[in-house]
């Protein structure tokens, strides 16, 4: 069963949705995934919603582009926390989409992370789950230590190298 749902308007929204996916699975943390359109779609995107709790969905993680409608439309149908992810898409470079998701209307909550930002919605999913489940709160505290210590890493690099030695790519 999966613990996190991850909805999407388009398939073009895939490349950068993958990286959601991919931190799921280093946390260990099952999920499911599914295109489905606020506007094309909407019985299909309501019915997904209304139907996540009843698969074990536990946490929602919602990405859009242009008008952003599918996270409030996902959050307007669930009971569940929704993570909206603001897509860069053809216009504004992806502020539309944030300023869409952020200003959800009153009763209509939606997390919101940065454009693009699916590995931090991911993380924000694990988070929640880690409130009630002690073994993803260990992988995640883990996930944060491996962080921090890649960034000693580099600091030691660079320290030793000097900077212009060293070459972050």
């Amino acid at each position: 069963m999966a613990r996190v749902g991850i909805i999407m308007g388009s398939d073009s929204d895939l490349p950068r949705m993958k990286r959601a996916g991919a931190v799921l699975e280093e946390l260990e943390i099952s999920y499911e995934v599914t295109i489905s359109s606020a506007h094309r779609t909407p019985e299909k995107t309501m019915q997904w919603a209304m139907e996540a709790p009843m698969r074990g969905v536990e946490v929602i993680i919602a990405a859009a582009g242009g008008s952003a409608a599918l996270p409030g439309v996902v959050a307007a149908h669930t009971p569940l926390p929704v993570i909206g992810v603001p897509l860069k898409a053809w216009a504004l470079d992806g502020l539309d989409a944030l300023l869409a998701i952020a200003q959800m209307p009153k009763g209509i909550p939606v997390a919101t992370v940065a454009i693009n930002g699916a590995e931090n919605a991911a993380l924000l999913a694990a988070r929640i789950l880690a409130v009630s489940d002690g073994s993803v709160r260990e992988r995640v505290e883990k996930h944060m230590a491996d962080q921090a210590l890649a960034v000693e890493a580099k600091d030691a690099q660079l320290q030793t190298r000097g900077l212009m030695e060293s070459d972050p790519e």
